[in-house]
């Protein structure tokens, strides 16, 4: 079965070049273009995709107001943010407003098409600039805040640390040889205490606190 995509990005070269490459690939299927953030609200709405390519900066609605309202609606939606940008500025919205991957423009075709296939199975996918840009901002020392990662047992704290390597609860699982089902309660329990919404933000978490 292929997996659905829309992309939402205001340059038009920028679209067909997503669209011609990922045309080759057999299990993606292209079912939209969005020239900007209320078209790609709307163009879900009538495709439902699996995964939506979201440019950040677009005319009329922004990339993070599409992404709420997309998510609003269609909780279990797959978008990766993907943009020039990599600042904690603009990552950290994006992030919170329920993106499962963060992506750079400069990113490898190969490599974006293993994002998309990642983040359909359910996995986190941050570009490794991303990852770098947090760790830094917060080893600054700029933002002091309570590690609430103490607050995790030993097995939770193993958990988030497959959470943070993009592992699916499947694969974290057979990693830690325990059941799927105690995978899901770990995972719970772990957004309860990081007082987090989604496996993204748990990852983004661990990161900034070195797990």
């Amino acid at each position: 079965m292929s997996i659905r995509v829309v992309i939402a990005d205001d340059h038009h070269v920028v679209r067909r070049g997503l669209v011609f490459f990922l045309k080759t690939q057999s299990d993606i299927e292209i079912v939209a273009e969005a020239q900007n953030g209320e078209e790609a609200v709307t163009l879900v709405k009538e495709h439902k995709p699996d995964v939506v390519l979201m440019d950040l900066v677009m005319p009329v609605m922004d990339g993070i107001e599409a992404t709420k309202q997309i998510l609003a609606e269609m909780p279990t939606l797959k978008i990766i943010m993907l943009t020039s940008f990599s600042d904690q500025e603009h990552v950290i919205p994006a992030i919170r407003a329920g993106a499962s991957g963060y992506q750079l423009k400069d990113i490898e075709p190969d490599q974006l098409v293993s994002a998309i296939r990642a983040v359909h199975r359910g996995e986190t996918q941050l570009h490794p600039k991303v990852t770098s840009h947090i760790m830094t901002h917060m080893a600054k020392g700029e933002e002091k805040e309570e590690n609430l990662i103490e607050l995790l047992t030993k097995r939770e704290k193993e958990v988030l640390a497959e959470i943070a390597n993009g592992k699916s609860n499947k694969e974290i699982a057979d990693t830690l040889f325990i059941t799927e089902k105690t995978v899901k309660t770990h995972v719970s329990n772990i957004f309860s205490k990081l007082d987090v919404a989604d496996r993204t933000q748990a990852a983004l978490y661990a990161v900034k606190h070195g797990l």
